[in-house]
């Protein structure tokens, strides 16, 4: 389905500046319901020059450079009563140094003592009351970092990347200091951030964009300085001023992060063969490596990774995949994710997204090897290792976003035995392979409209005698425009994007890039693609259009148009699930952002898309209804009711002819609790049904708590059943001239799927913390009702056991299926899958930006050919299933150099 947008954060300008102490503001218990009071004009606050005496970072705000600063006060409320004032109030100053910019803050409470010391790690608010400051440091009216500090001192830190509050990069870790203090009317925050870690222009006299705000979770309240009523649009666009910020002198900005890393592994008994000689259940290993970090100029960091080592990294959740395609994972790993959306790592564009293609699938790299070593025993690494990467990013004060990224994975090779010749041998499972990744995005005109270019490389040192040259393309480039043009202040858009992609190699890994699931270039009937076993090459084209309404008064609309040839392919370095594709998309939606009787905000919607291919098959289309609403006790509610009508399948026979698909329906719905609450939960269920007998449902939720004040407990439970009435299950040759000479089988698939994310956290201190996660995770399927397709669009299956054929089942639970002189076997493909993903991690920042990482990991999993369906208890008999244990120690050291 098309996700409809976000309810985004609206903007206005901002207002004259008020010096001076903050004074007691009127209480505000109920909703405005009159007309929201509009901010006007430009507002400031100068930051002061200390040149003796800078603030000692304690939270206490006694130095004598507080003294002498300028006070902002004049605070709005933005929730729950908009445009109202603060019903405690807030002032904050700022002061610098050559080296650093001082936030000062003291934040005003009725009731002291009520004031929750709420202790988490790094990055993790946990409700908490907070104070948030963002910097505008080029004057963009697009971009900014936000830094915040709790009450109990625990640092936050993101990046705007786009002129929109919600869209963060929690990615961005700078190295800075914050305290925090309480008295006897509220507490009070210091901040010290050091310029070596912003980025800003060169020159003398710098006038930067700022934003404060604070959020007050008891009383589900936030207060800006900058208030944005929430009817309208922007984030960084309607920021103030800090001026007075003047001869910051230049920072060589050098940092140097070596590290050094061991670990061990045991495997339980039952896994271990002790006919096996490369495998003995344990293993251990030591290695080392360096980050480094370099500003060049004010604007641009370079940084670059030598041997980088990612143990600490969470693993992914548990999937069974019966589909053909792939299944994309979030990037986790910190050199890619930090500064990504400057390489646009985090555009990707699908029927749910408006996004440019994704060119840049940061997982590419170092991801999984693709060759398969064949022998009686195989020890195989699980991923290519990345010998060393290095990346340019940063903004230029024309506007200019630059983004560009080079890695290199090393050659990788797997070991076999042979137990009849008792020979061992190893073999290439991956080849040595480049990357190469720039994005340049430039910034124009008033309302902050973009157009950005994107290239991408592959290059793989293959020979053409090499066995993985018949497996990968030896060389893979794509890339384009794209371009977002605002007008009218950001209220409406035009976005789109016209790329290309070119991969060449020997005929055998073109041919089978051609026969992937993203083209299907095999398709018998289908006279708009051709198998061509002859190429060496595959080249294709992809180009979009869209233009939005995204605020100002009541309705909001979108209409869009997609198009990706046939043999456009980004897989290499990229993501793209199908090609052969064109999709349109349009909605129209009405909101109301004043509270009323019953609700806070809500909103309505109609929307439809549908998508053909190019030889003119209509695809897949939906129309759906979309409801979401905000109560006043701050609950949140979402219900859906779509319509699929009868449609042609092209990919359900995985390279064979069109088949016919019924129409069906689907709803879904749900309910999100007080997000500011010390205990917040979420709930939401689907269904659906068509008229092939398909059926199924899935249902979410999500607990979190705060038992005490250094623990946060969470929970996220998931249940799933499904009935698949065409389940793709084999392409067997000898079939009937109606369908190619091939027979295309189908099952009914009965699933089953229990799941749950356990976290526990607990904090000895913002800078040292325990992290648990487990995973238990269960899943089933059966399969039934065995058939073929008779013919090329047909909806129904010729089902095996009648119509002259047999079906017999042997004792392994396999089927043959005979057909006069015809017969052949699918293998029992039924599964009961039991896993425990499990992760223990001790996080200790020993000093600013140095780091030591303890971790466990287990990782358990069974299985078996019995398909029931699972329950409950199939999630603890993952506890008690055989694995594996790695035990991995890591400390990081920041040098800062200069």
């Amino acid at each position: 389905m098309f996700a409809p947008d976000t309810i985004r954060p609206p903007a206005t300008p901002p207002q004259d500046t008020i010096r001076g102490p903050a004074t007691s503001a009127q209480d505000t218990t109920r909703p405005r319901r009159g007309p929201v009071p509009r901010p006007t004009g430009e507002k400031r606050i100068e930051s002061q020059r200390v040149e003796n005496g800078v603030p000692h970072v304690d939270g206490r705000l006694d130095d004598p450079a507080w003294q002498r600063a300028s006070w902002a006060s004049d605070f709005l409320q933005k929730e729950p009563d908009q445009g109202a004032p603060p019903t405690q109030p807030t002032e904050v100053a700022f002061v610098f140094d050559d080296d650093a910019l001082y936030v000062g803050a003291r934040l005003l409470a009725d009731d002291p003592a009520a004031l929750e010391p709420v202790l988490t790690r790094r990055d993790e608010d946990g409700n908490a009351e907070r104070l948030v400051v963002s910097l505008d440091t080029y004057h963009d009216r697009r971009t900014a970092y936000s830094f915040a500090v709790t009450t109990s001192g625990v640092r936050l830190d993101w990046f705007h990347p786009e002129d929109d509050e919600s869209r963060k990069d929690d990615t961005f870790n700078p190295v800075w200091l914050a305290r925090t203090a309480r008295d006897a009317t509220g507490w009070t925050a210091e901040m010290r951030i050091p310029f070596s870690q912003l980025r800003f222009s060169g020159s003398p006299e710098q006038v930067w964009g700022v934003n404060v705000h604070r959020i007050v979770p008891a009383r589900n309240e936030t207060d800006y300085w900058v208030y944005v009523p929430r009817d309208e649009s922007g984030w960084v666009s309607r920021f103030g001023e800090l001026t007075g910020l003047a001869r910051i002198p230049p920072s060589r900005r050098i940092e140097v992060v070596p590290y050094v890393a061991g670990d061990a592994r045991l495997m339980s008994g039952g896994l271990v063969n002790p006919d096996n000689p490369l495998e003995d259940g344990s293993e251990t290993g030591a290695r080392t490596g360096v980050d480094v970090k370099m500003g060049l100029g004010s604007s641009l960091t370079f940084d670059a990774t030598i041997n980088p080592d990612f143990g600490q990294v969470e693993a992914d959740p548990a999937q069974v995949n019966l589909s053909a395609f792939e299944v994309f994972f979030d990037e986790r790993r910190a050199f890619f994710t930090e500064g990504g959306r400057f390489l646009g790592a985090h555009l990707y564009a699908d029927q749910q997204s408006n996004d440019p293609p994704g060119y840049f699938y940061s997982r590419r790299i170092g991801g999984a090897i693709h060759g398969v070593a064949q022998g009686d025993f195989v020890d195989a690494p699980p991923a290519a290792t990345i010998l060393g990467a290095a990346k340019l990013t940063g903004r230029l004060p024309s506007g200019l976003s630059v983004g560009m990224l080079g890695a290199v994975t090393g050659e990788e090779r797997a070991r076999t035995y042979d137990l009849l010749a008792k020979r061992q041998d190893d073999v290439g499972v991956e080849p040595l392979t480049g990357f190469g990744v720039t994005r340049l995005e430039q910034q124009f005109g008033p309302a902050g409209s973009t157009a950005a270019l994107m290239l991408t490389a592959v290059r793989r040192d293959v020979s053409a005698d090499d066995p993985l040259a018949a497996l990968l393309a030896r060389e893979a480039y794509a890339g384009g425009l794209d371009w977002n043009l605002r007008f009218r202040g950001g209220e409406y858009d035009l976005k789109g994007h016209a790329g290309f992609s070119h991969v060449a190699g020997e005929r055998a890994a073109i041919e089978r890039i051609q026969r992937a699931p993203a083209h299907y270039f095999q398709r018998p009937d289908q006279g708009h693609v051709e198998l061509d076993s002859m190429r060496t090459t595959l080249s294709g084209a992809s180009a979009s259009m869209r233009f939005r309404k995204v605020s100002g008064g009541h309705w909001r609309a979108e209409a869009g148009l997609w198009g990706d040839a046939p043999g456009h392919e980004l897989n290499d370095v990229g993501r793209l699930n199908r090609a052969d594709d064109i999709a349109s998309w349009g909605n129209l939606r009405y909101r109301e952002d004043r509270p009323g009787p019953v609700f806070r905000s809500w909103q309505v919607g109609a929307y439809a898309n549908g998508s053909w291919n190019f030889g003119g098959v209509r695809r897949f289309s939906r129309g759906w209804m979309r409801g979401e609403s905000t109560w006043n006790n701050f609950w949140k509610t979402t219900f859906e009711l779509g319509y699929v009508p009868p449609w042609t399948n092209d990919n359900a026979t995985r390279g064979g002819p069109l088949m016919e698909w019924a129409s069906g329906w689907d709803l879904f719905a749900e309910v999100t609790g007080n997000e500011q609450a010390r205990t917040t939960w979420s709930a939401d269920v689907f269904h659906f049904q068509n008229g092939l007998g398909g059926n199924g449902w899935y249902a979410n939720g999500e607990v979190a708590t705060r038992p005490a004040t250094r623990w946060q407990l969470s929970v996220a439970p998931h249940a799933s059943r499904a009935t698949e009435a065409r389940q793709f299950m084999a392409a067997q040759e000898g079939g009937p001239a109606e369908t190619f000479g091939t027979r295309y089988v189908f099952a009914i698939a009965e699933r089953s799927e229990l799941s749950a994310q356990l976290r526990v956290n607990y904090a000895f201190s913002p800078d040292l913390g325990l992290e648990l996660y487990a995973e238990p995770f269960a899943s089933s399927g059966r399969f039934h009702g065995f058939g073929e397709l008779p013919a090329p669009r047909s909806r129904e299956l010729r089902a095996y056991g009648t119509d002259g054929t047999t079906l017999e089942r042997d004792e392994e639970g396999g089927i043959t299926i005979t057909e006069g002189a015809d017969s052949f076997t699918l293998r029992n493909a039924d599964f009961n899958v039991r896993s425990l993903r499990s992760n223990l991690l001790l996080r200790w920042e020993w000093q600013p930006g140095s780091t030591l990482f303890l971790v466990w990991q287990g990782n358990r999993s069974a299985d078996s050919r019995d398909g029931s369906l699972v329950g409950p208890g199939a999630l603890l008999e993952a506890f008690g299933a055989e694995g594996e244990d790695v035990l991995a120690l890591k400390i990081t050291y920041w040098l800062p150099v200069g």
